[in-house]
């Protein structure tokens, strides 16, 4: 995967612990800390998209749906 050079602007202080973490051999350099970390947030927001369209699911119906077709009893099973 290819990589791309974008210039943002950021808080200094935020910068200042950026660099900490760079010092302290953390992360090789600003652009690896940064792309981990949008990395981890970008991961973050998509288990929480994920748990906000699994809300959304009716249990019952889901139930329901799962167990369509399945006999109760084990003689109504087709032959393999």
């Amino acid at each position: 995967m290819g990589k791309a050079k974008i210039a943002i602007t950021i808080d200094e202080k935020i910068v200042g612990r950026l660099d900490k973490l760079v010092e302290r051999a953390t992360y090789s350099n600003r652009s690896q800390a940064i792309e981990a970390a949008l990395r981890e947030q970008l991961q973050r927001l998509d288990r929480t998209r994920l748990t906000r369209e699994l809300a959304k699911l009716d249990p019952d119906y889901e139930k329901a749906l799962a167990e369509e077709g399945i006999a109760t009893d084990g003689t109504e099973w087709p032959e393999f």
